[in-house]
């Protein structure tokens, strides 16, 4: 089996731990006075959304998770599951809602997305980095309150929460940073 050693370590890395896939999200290369250097990292369960913390000694080796990205496009949720087409093949996947409910409120019709396989399994999303979406609802801005960096909040035709500018009106079509959740700009349409 193929490993990575504690060399290999990035954010984003991809290990199998006990059978299951997990992802770095955060690593620390230490090296105390006394005794041998060793790695802190924080790794999250990619089907449970679990966190654990882990200590590796230099030089101990990690198992390469199996895993596969696809290219595919979201096409409807049924209340229970999303549904995505593999924009080669078309076939149709679906996904538990409860497995990607970060990413859920961003996903638009025909959206083309990376779906993460573990084993044959799917086990996440990768939404891309920017989406544009409707304001469906917002207060209206209030003339004379300019106070610099002020926002309000906008629900987009998505479904998703997000705080803009007071400028930013009702029926506007704005980009949003979906790794964050922050208005970026308006889409001139």
């Amino acid at each position: 089996m193929a490993t990575y050693d504690t060399s290999d370590f990035r954010n984003g890395l991809k290990v199998e731990i006990d059978g299951d896939p997990y992802a770095i999200t955060w690593f620390q290369f230490v090296k105390p006075g006394k005794g041998n250097a060793f790695t802190r990292t924080k790794l999250k369960n990619m089907l449970t959304g679990s966190v654990i913390e882990r200590t590796y000694r230099t030089g101990e080796k990690l198992t390469i998770a199996e895993v596969e990205e696809q290219n595919m496009q979201y096409m409807y949720n049924d209340g229970e599951d999303y549904f995505f087409m593999n924009t080669e093949t078309y076939e149709q996947l679906g996904i538990a809602a409860g497995g990607i409910a970060d990413e859920a409120k961003y996903l638009t019709e025909n959206l083309e997305i990376m779906v993460l396989f573990f084993k044959g399994r799917p086990v996440s999303i990768t939404l891309p980095n920017f989406i544009e979406s409707e304001i469906v609802y917002c207060e209206p801005g209030v003339k004379g309150n300019t106070a610099t960096g002020a926002t309000k909040p906008a629900e987009l035709a998505c479904g998703a929460n997000v705080n803009v500018p007071l400028f930013v009106e009702q029926g506007e079509i704005i980009r949003v940073d979906t790794r964050t959740g922050d208005y970026v700009s308006r889409i001139k349409v």
